[in-house]
């Protein structure tokens, strides 16, 4: 304020200022911090110094916004020691989101727009060498940001990110095509005679208040395998996370294809947060709105690729697939270091990335399907074609994936082969719609017990609400001690069963809702 008021004194006496004051944001994580950036223009030798603790792709701004002005028919001031600070300086700054704020300082501080007006409004945007203005990543976490600390500003943003900040409800977003058009609204005559705003490119987006129904792939596609359906149709209506193992060509990738279907449609926070992860990794897509994400990363992917890491810390697998579904087909191919990466994301729900100077905080409620053969060569318990693989074979291949890890999966299931007959013959299965509104149902049931999904259960909330009749609990503690269960997979039977309960309706978890919890917890040989 003191320095927007002695700007606007000397403009008031016809006194050049050669300081400016530009508002914008920097993103770490899904935090977006507010950056200053600072223009100052002096007598000397010529030059352009850009400070701040800018990345390689900030620094190359001074190339950009020096060719963005002088293309634009604007004066770039030549002759002129150019100084950009971006504050604060121990902040890291990358991308090119501050060339639009740079070039607008620049401008602000030879006097060829207003700085007074630039007051209230927040930049952000890439612009080519001809002046046009090109979308940057995290504009929805920018505009969240915003939101969630109730600060009242204006963004400016490019095409394409403009759309993405105005999801947020209650933001004031403008959209510019080019540097002109962001120009023409603050020059210093603006104040008396203010353009239009929906002339030369720039106009207000207008907030999205109806949220789109999202379009899957159909179960109905899948036919037969009503065992692996069932286990599906359990995972979804109680967040669960699921193992399906069988042999090739037995459909296990077309279902877990289709899972996402299943699951409850998003609400709007949920959207909200999806949308923004996706966004600071440049996959957000504005017709993807409110559609839960299916990661499906390829099994060669590094332990980085999935939890997410670099400087700044960029989100991975897991939280791209934030309130969606991460599918890891050949599950024992991936590098072993890669998979002990989730065991505590599966736990917690959001995944910690440190690093020497910065950590970042991505969250990471995802469920996690996962696929895989039985042994290596695929046929072990199959009909069609016999297994060729030792016993050895099959525990070495099996004993890739860790016991820690497999514990903390709640559902193992095996997918059989189709038979031919039954392929060609069978009719088509029931639909996704059906399924998920019997999971809705289910999962509204648990929300409005106890809060949460049943797989959230934790400590004395578990004991609470699974309301466990005492044959069940004397049937799961005979068979827990006979099949050498840990206290985590006793647990995890104990939510599936819960869950299995609240898609029957029933009030209490009973002995038939934990023997059928129990069928799902298939022993693999692991080390």
């Amino acid at each position: 304020m003191f320095v927007c008021w002695w700007q606007t004194h000397f403009l008031k006496r016809g006194i050049s200022m050669s300081l400016s004051l530009v508002q914008s944001r920097a993103l770490l994580g899904l935090e977006a911090a507010s950056v200053t950036v600072e223009v100052h223009l002096a007598n000397g030798l010529p030059s352009f110094t850009l400070v701040g603790l800018a990345d390689v792709e900030v620094k190359e701004a001074r190339e950009r916004v020096r060719s963005a002005i002088q293309n634009s028919g604007l004066e770039f001031p030549n002759n002129k020691r150019i100084t950009v600070n971006l504050a604060p300086a121990d902040l890291p700054k990358d991308s090119g989101r501050f060339d639009l704020p740079i070039a607008l300082g620049i401008l602000a501080a030879s006097g060829q727009i207003d700085a007074a007006q630039l007051a209230g409004y927040e930049f952000a945007g890439e612009l080519s060498l001809s002046g046009e203005l090109r979308a940057v990543r995290g504009a929805l976490a920018m505009s969240l940001a915003l939101h969630a600390s109730r600060v009242v500003t204006k963004l400016v943003l490019p095409p394409g990110s403009a759309e993405e900040a105005a999801l947020v409800p209650d933001t004031q977003v403008y959209r510019a095509q080019h540097l002109l058009d962001v120009v023409q609204h603050f020059l210093p005559q603006a104040a008396e005679a203010p353009a239009p705003e929906s002339a030369n490119g720039w106009s207000r987006v207008s907030a999205v208040t109806q949220m789109q129904e999202a379009q899957y792939l159909d179960m109905a596609d899948v036919k037969g395998q009503f065992g692996a359906k069932r286990a599906l149709e359990i995972a979804a209506a109680g967040g669960h996370s699921l193992l399906l193992m069988g042999p090739p060509g037995a459909g296990k990738s077309m279902l877990a294809q289709r899972f996402a279907g299943l699951l409850p449609p998003m609400t709007t926070d949920e959207a909200l947060q999806s949308a923004a992860i996706a966004s600071l990794g440049g996959r957000f897509v504005l017709a993807q709105w409110a559609q839960r994400p299916t990661c499906h990363p390829h099994h060669t992917a590094s332990a980085v690729a999935l939890v997410g890491g670099g400087s700044p810390p960029r989100p991975g697998e897991i939280s791209l697939a934030h309130h969606g579904v991460l599918f890891l087909d050949e599950f024992p191919e991936f590098a072993r270091a890669a998979l002990e990466a989730l065991r505590e994301p599966l736990e917690t729900g959001r995944i910690t990335i440190s690093r020497a100077a910065r950590r970042a905080d991505f969250p990471a409620q995802f469920q996690l399907i996962a696929a895989m053969n039985p042994c290596p060569c695929g046929y072990l318990g199959a009909t069609q074609k016999s297994c060729r693989c030792t016993p050895d074979q099959v525990a070495r291949y099996q004993g890739k994936l860790s016991g820690p890890l497999v514990d903390r999966i709640d559902l193992h299931v095996e997918v059989p082969a189709v038979d031919s007959s039954e392929l060609m013959q069978a009719p088509a299965g029931e639909s996704s719609a059906d399924i998920r509104a019997r999971c809705t149902a289910a999962r509204e049931r648990a929300v409005a017990r106890q809060g949460v999904a049943n797989q959230a259960l934790q400590g004395q909330a578990l004991d609470r609400y699974l309301l466990l009749d005492d044959a069940a609990a004397k049937f799961l503690n005979v068979a827990a001690t006979r099949l050498g269960w840990s206290a985590r997979s006793t647990h995890r039977a104990l939510k599936v069963a819960r869950t299995i309960a609240d898609l029957a309706g029933a009030r209490s978890t009973q002995v038939t809702h934990v023997a059928e919890a129990m069928q799902y917890r298939r022993a693999l040989r692991t080390s």
